[in-house]
């Protein structure tokens, strides 16, 4: 099952987090799992065409699956953000 954190606009999602929460910022796409900071969390926003979706990558498994590159091609933006923050935002349990 998939987490996502929900913002008032269906596009440009990736600014409207970083504007909504104080230390989330866009970055390129690491290339592994292990890049991503202790205490930070990974959020991938895929544009759909008509809406975009910021997914919660809470895991390896879950960032490889929208870090693939080659079967999915669309356009998608990176923002890395405290994970606290994130696990609350995306409604994300363990």
């Amino acid at each position: 099952m998939g987490y996502y954190i929900e913002t008032p606009e269906h596009k440009n999602k990736a600014v409207q987090i970083c504007d909504a929460v104080k230390d989330a910022v866009i970055i390129p796409q690491p290339k592994s799992y292990k890049e991503i900071p202790e205490g930070k969390a990974i959020i991938c926003v895929v544009d759909n065409g008509p809406f975009e979706a910021a997914a919660f990558c809470y895991n390896e498994r879950e960032f490889e699956e929208f870090a693939e590159a080659i079967s999915d091609t669309r356009p998608k933006k990176w923002v890395l953000m405290d994970r606290a923050t994130a696990e609350k935002l995306s409604g994300y349990s363990r």
